[in-house]
């Protein structure tokens, strides 16, 4: 499956998001070993925890057909993604494009 730069970093955003909501949960539950959760927190979280589980499994496969797709190493591709996505860019060089004009993410 082809994927663009911008599908890679909306997705690693996706993933980073469900990360967020596996930590607060976490947060507001307590320490597992040490918080006795309800059953409803327990099932929460561990839907919490398997969404984010996919999305970050798909994120890696999606990096790695681009990668392949555009024949530069994974790492190389991976480290965009983190730049554009911690600087708010969406394109390849890891810069946001408004109104047809490149700007600083």
């Amino acid at each position: 499956m082809a994927h663009t730069f911008a599908e890679l970093v909306e997705k690693q955003r996706a993933a980073d998001a469900a990360y967020a909501r596996v930590q607060h949960l976490q947060d507001a539950y307590g320490p597992p070993t040490q918080t006795k959760w309800s059953g409803q927190q327990t099932t929460t979280w561990e839907t919490a925890w398997r969404a984010w589980r996919d999305l970050a499994r798909d994120v890696q496969a999606a990096v790695t057909a681009y990668a392949k797709q555009e024949d530069v190493p994974r790492q190389d591709v991976e480290a965009r993604v983190r730049d554009a996505v911690r600087h708010g860019g969406t394109e390849a060089n890891g810069e946001s494009q408004e109104n047809g004009e490149e700007t600083d993410g």
